[in-house]
């Protein structure tokens, strides 16, 4: 018999992040915020409101479809993301292209919105084309030699998977990409910290790992698993490369789906030999994307997430930009002392 919930209990609540250019976005089940540290050491903060989908279209709440709909978001969110920390933190925004000026004026949108979408869509092409499309191209070659199904798809996982930690290796390896990943680092403590239930303080959040199972790169490391039995067991077996390549784009969306599954599971699973045992890879993957971060960066992420959770007054004055001066200057500067949002 199940045990009733207890209604006086508050539900649990779910926060993650993403890590963009110097600084954290956070999100919370209803709000999203963004804090990026500026040039000048001030903190730029954007939080609004958000909707799940599910809940306008509710089957997209339903197990495995709720993991394709989320990743498709999380692909169009995280650009636009990185999109808009570009802009808080001052850096010079790219101008659209002729042929995204020409899309814009044929669909009646802004041309930043058009690039956006062409952005996504390239992200998309390049992913899919270098994890799955090469690596089952090259499945179809060694099938002359191989005929097992499971040998051949196995192969396959497992060029898949060191395409895919090559790419991450040689990445983590840019300037501006290790800070990034510094700030990722950050994310992941924060988000530890609230679920201790811990004040939102940086010395709090310091000493937790800046490794969360629940983390974007753990996702992948699962993807790329689960990939392995949804193509072996689903999957055409067949050498033409056109029928063994479509297969497996069609596979798609139920092995992010299944993905989806496993990561909520595994995030939530109470711990022994064999959670950890499913945990560690995606864990040992996350090395190279996060990094340990300085307490400025805990700083950022905290912020971001006490905007995300709606707690009162996220930004301390001291790291507001548009913070009126303090001493003398202040009277002249904000004579009637209006309340800013």
């Amino acid at each position: 018999m199940r045990k009733a919930k207890d209604p006086k209990k508050p539900a649990k609540i779910t926060v993650g992040g993403q890590a963009v250019l110097d600084g954290v976005m956070m999100q919370a089940p209803d709000r999203i915020a963004i804090a990026v540290r500026r040039g000048d050491g001030k903190v730029a903060l954007r939080s609004r409101p958000i909707r799940k989908l599910s809940d306008k279209y509710p089957f997209l709440g339903w197990p495995v479809i709720r993991g394709v709909a989320n990743f498709a978001q999380m692909l169009v969110s995280g650009v636009k993301t990185l999109s808009e920390s570009a802009d808080m933190a001052g850096f010079q925004a790219e101008e659209p292209s002729a042929l995204e000026k020409k899309a814009a004026k044929l669909l009646r949108r802004k041309p930043e919105d058009v690039m956006m979408a062409f952005a996504v869509i390239l992200a998309v092409i390049l992913a899919v084309g270098l994890f799955f499309m090469l690596p089952t191209g090259i499945e179809s070659l060694v099938k002359r030699k191989i005929e097992n199904r499971y040998a051949l798809n196995a192969i396959g996982a497992a060029i898949r998977l060191t395409l895919f930690l090559a790419y991450v290796y040689f990445v983590s390896k840019l300037k501006d990409i290790k800070r990034v990943f510094r700030y990722h680092g950050a994310e992941h403590k924060s988000v530890f910290c609230f679920e201790a239930g811990l004040p939102l303080t940086v010395e709090n959040a310091r000493g937790f790992s800046s490794l969360h199972p629940r983390c974007g790169t753990s996702f992948l490391v699962i993807v790329m698993v689960i990939s392995f039995f949804v193509f072996a067991l689903l999957g055409t077996n067949s050498a033409n490369v056109f029928l063994r390549v479509g297969s497996r784009l069609l596979l798609l969306p139920l092995v992010a789906g299944i993905s989806y599954e496993a990561l909520k599971w595994l995030g939530r699973a109470r711990e022994n030999r064999l959670v950890r045992a499913l945990k560690w890879p995606g864990l040992m993957a996350q090395k190279l994307t996060t990094a340990e971060p300085d307490d400025s960066m805990i700083e950022v992420a905290l912020i971001a997430l006490k905007a995300a959770l709606g707690l009162p007054d996220p930004l301390p004055r001291a790291l507001d930009p548009d913070a009126p001066p303090d001493g003398p200057e202040a009277a002249e500067a904000d004579p009637v002392g209006e309340a800013r949002d």
